[in-house]
């Protein structure tokens, strides 16, 4: 995911708190693997992943979101789905 991606996703303009999105963007693809076995490598070509992602940045970002309940939840569903697709490979 790239920065302009992450901004879009979160709804905040670039420049705004550049550093912090960039170090969570960098620390998603080394969350999933730990919680799925997908290797980043394989990330890299699986859609859920990006979709996932998205979730989780948003998760992270805004960490007192009222809704945490059901994105955790949202989260939890699409990482279990890749979990499968990682054990398939």
């Amino acid at each position: 995911m790239t920065l302009e991606e992450a901004c879009n996703v979160l709804r905040v303009d670039p420049g705004t708190n550049d550093d912090l999105i960039n170090s969570l963007i960098k620390a998603i693809p080394s969350y999933i693997e730990l919680k799925t076995g997908m290797t980043e490598k394989a990330q890299e070509n699986e859609p859920l992943v990006k979709t996932v992602s998205g979730f989780i940045l948003q998760l992270w970002y805004f960490s007192d979101n009222i809704d945490d309940k059901v994105l955790n939840r949202t989260i939890d569903s699409l990482l279990c789905a890749i979990t499968l697709k990682a054990k398939q490979e």
